[in-house]
């Protein structure tokens, strides 16, 4: 089965810069309302940012300033740059649709030391 592909998570230091990204083959991310979630060890997938197919963006509150969440119709990549890393951000992070219907990928971890 095709699956959603993250990359780009990494090792950080607080205050430091990573960019995610989000592809799957055959599938149109401009069309489709757009997520990124996290996992953090011990608690729930949430949703970090969404992107509507008219290109509306969302965010938690957590990181309201910090991520921008972004797509590239051409590429079929969806993006998700985090800028200014809190350790409270560690996590694995995954892309799926806003209503989560496709299958998720193995996510990208992303830690932030302190």
């Amino acid at each position: 089965q095709v699956q959603l592909v993250e990359s780009g998570g990494g090792l950080v230091q607080a205050g430091g810069s990573l960019r995610l990204s989000c592809t799957r083959p055959g599938f149109d991310f401009e069309f489709n309302t757009m997520g990124w979630y996290r996992q953090a060890p011990g608690k729930q997938r949430e949703l970090v940012a969404r992107i509507t197919e008219l290109g509306r963006t969302v965010y938690a509150d957590s990181v309201k300033g910090r991520f921008t969440i972004s797509r590239d119709g051409a590429k079929n990549t969806m993006y998700l740059q985090m800028n200014r890393l809190k350790p409270e951000d560690t996590a694995v992070y995954y892309c799926n649709t806003g209503d989560m219907r496709l299958n998720w990928g193995q996510g990208t971890q992303v830690t932030v030391s302190p």
